[in-house]
């Protein structure tokens, strides 16, 4: 009997599947506090959880994770030196350290504007070439034709021997600049991606487990590890993808809508015919715009695990995510005793970071740039968690507010605190953890608020619910204002909005507010079983699929009386070739097409002899009979993995 392993390494948790092959069954499954800045500790936490015996059985795995996100957001991506040809201007230049501007490009036809120059593109890269790790190209429509990008490709090649990555490696579209911002950050996170990856193979081998190893992407598709290592700027946003996929498996449902709440925040997004809908402007990712395929997603700051504090008698959810009383209480008993003393704040000191129900302790990061008053801050939290009264104990002032914010932004202290899972505790609606910790939290902030304990969760468990109402209408009605939306959730109407296809919810403790959920929107809403570890089954149940275009446009030359079509050029991905018709142009686009299509899934690891390939034909015509003057070929390829192991050398 053998078996698949889905793995997600997420904001707040790591969680992992077991599914029987024969059948498609989950049969075991597990979850563990996701481990920062080293991920590897919480997979092989999360690991220990499952049943042995199945894992030596496993022949196929599959990875999910935040790691090129996070480390994007984060600024922690290796250097790259940037080459834009033809003077494509950097708006975030102030973000970029090593580039430069070169001239040379083509035009929208593939046609040489101006000669590549060689020789600033020799003197850029043996100036960086010791301050780098990598180098990335996008050269003026390098889309219809990449000659200038492989120049340069291959000299900095032979100058270094560095990585190299090329804007029409990763887009077909338009956009000299943001091809290039795709392809920076993407060779800045080839080191990282190759070190997790190294680590989760070396962590798969040593227990034994000979599996075949892939990632999914974030348009919710699964490549081969070699595939991921060549782009791992496309593993962005896996995690709500791998959420998607995950909830059409678990319900069986190909067309629905999806609300995850995770800890952290609440991400709405659909799939259609088994196809996550995809953004078509591309991924935003830490203020860059990129030309990553993603998928099309309604996030908020509201999660399981957001912050809920009191200022004034008004309950206030977020931004920010705490670890829960209920949850730090088992590692951390010494909590209820501090709860239990109440410590005393004054009204007008009270803030986000001031509650008398939030505690800080020591992350175990180091400290390389912090300001005096931070450090002196930081001196007296240890690895034990302590009240703000107990940090300036006997001193008669407490902590200054912003430093403290300063100090949990920058990682080296982690905060406690009141939030919607220590709600659900209280309800008794969820029963993980240490349900006193959340009994005595709430009695706190229910008399800064002025009502009892229990009105409190209610109203923090209805404000939860409708923040995925809102997510959830805000997406499927796009364009809409959410200041319009929320009227109508907020309001008493003879009316509410009504979903016309199944919402899945994914999440742990989700099934305690499908019904609040359903006093605000006519849904059909479906809260399948194994739902808080849907995004693990969404790494593992993911399939190959690969869209690409070709475009077909006609050549003109000047007669003596009008413009004559003189050939046809074929634009492909990675190429172009010109025909003298529009016929072997066609025959021939729609043979590289499916070719393209083929040899993508056989590098991603897919069955190739399973690839369904679909094609759409849009032609341009001047008049009715004539001949296409432009003719677009749009391929979708879609393929299930081979389950087979494949070895693959990680440098």
């Amino acid at each position: 009997m053998y078996y698949s392993l889905g793995i997600d390494a997420g904001g707040t948790y790591t969680d992992a599947v077991v599914i029987r092959d024969s059948d498609g069954s989950i049969i075991d499954s597990t979850k563990s506090l996701t481990t920062y800045p080293d991920l590897l500790t919480g997979i092989k936490n999360t690991l220990d959880g499952l049943d042995p015996h199945f894992l030596k059985n496993v022949r196929y795995a599959s990875v999910s994770t935040t790691l090129a996100t996070n480390s994007v957001l984060e600024k922690t991506g290796y250097p790259v030196g940037l080459i834009l040809v033809n003077d494509t201007d950097i708006p975030n230049r102030a973000k970029i350290e090593h580039f430069t501007l070169v001239n040379g490009g083509h035009n929208s036809a593939g046609n040489e504007i101006c000669p590549l120059d060689m020789d600033s593109v020799r003197d850029f890269v043996l100036r960086v070439k010791n301050k780098v790790s990598a180098f990335a190209i996008s050269s003026y429509f390098s889309v219809r034709n990449p000659e200038h990008e492989l120049k340069i490709k291959e000299l900095i090649t032979e100058l270094t021997g560095l990585p190299v990555v090329c804007g029409h490696e990763l887009s077909q579209d338009l956009g000299a600049y943001e091809r290039g911002v795709t392809a920076y950050l993407n060779a800045q996170l080839i080191p990282i991606a190759s070190h997790f990856m190294e680590a989760v193979s070396s962590e798969i081998e040593r227990r034994n487990i000979d599996a075949k190893l892939m990632m999914l992407k974030c348009d919710g598709s699964v490549v081969s590890i070699s595939e991921a290592l060549k782009k791992p700027i496309e593993s962005v946003f896996s995690g709500p993808a791998a959420s998607l996929v995950g909830a059409a498996y678990l319900s069986g449902n190909e067309d629905c809508a999806v609300i995850d709440v995770g800890g952290t925040s609440t991400d709405v997004s659909l799939i259609h015919r088994g196809i996550p809908q995809l953004s078509e402007s591309g991924a935003i990712v830490g203020g860059w715009q990129t030309k990553v395929k993603a998928i099309r997603m309604e996030t908020s700051a509201m999660g399981g695990d957001s912050h809920v504090w009191v200022r004034n008698h008004v309950v206030n959810i977020g931004p920010r995510r705490v670890i829960p009383l209920c949850l730090a209480a088992i590692e951390y008993p010494e909590i209820i005793e501090k709860l239990k003393q109440n410590q005393v704040i004054l009204r007008n000191q009270i803030g986000e970071n001031l509650q008398p129900t939030k505690l800080f302790v020591r992350s175990g990061l180091q400290a390389p740039d912090i300001s005096p008053a931070e450090e002196e801050l930081l001196s007296r939290i240890g690895d034990r968690p302590l009240t703000v009264s107990d940090i300036y104990w006997n001193e008669n002032r407490l902590p200054n507010p912003g430093t403290l914010d300063l100090l949990i932004q920058k990682r080296l202290i982690k905060a406690i605190g009141f939030t919607p899972t220590d709600a659900l505790h209280v309800l008794g609606e969820y029963k993980e953890w240490n349900r006193d910790a959340s009994l005595l939290g709430a009695a706190i902030l229910a008399a800064l608020s002025g009502i009892d304990e229990d009105e409190l969760c209610i109203r923090i468990k209805k404000d939860v619910a409708r923040n995925m109402a809102l997510n959830l209408i805000s997406f499927l009605l796009e364009g809409i204002s959410k200041e319009e939306i929320e009227k109508v959730l907020m309001g008493k109407f003879f009316a509410r909005f009504k979903a016309d296809l199944p919402v899945v919810l994914l999440g742990g403790p989700v099934k305690a507010y499908a019904d609040e959920l359903a006093g605000f929107i006519d849904a059909h809403i479906l809260v399948p079983d194994h739902c808080s570890v849907g995004n693990a089954v969404g790494a593992v149940a993911g399939k190959g699929t690969k869209k690409l275009e070709i475009l077909i446009k006609a050549n003109y030359t000047q007669s003596k009386y009008n413009l004559k079509t003189s050939s046809f050029v074929t634009f492909f991905p990675g190429g172009r070739e010109e025909f003298a018709s529009h016929h072997e142009a066609l025959e021939f686009g729609e043979e590289m097409g499916t070719k393209l299509i083929m040899n993508y899934m056989a590098d991603s690891g897919m069955d190739t002899d399973g690839v369904s390939i679909d094609m759409h034909r849009n032609d341009i015509v001047t008049h009715e009979g004539g001949i296409p003057v432009e003719t677009k070929l749009i391929f979708s390829g879609i393929g299930q993995a081979r389950k087979t192991r494949t070895t693959v050398e990680i440098d």
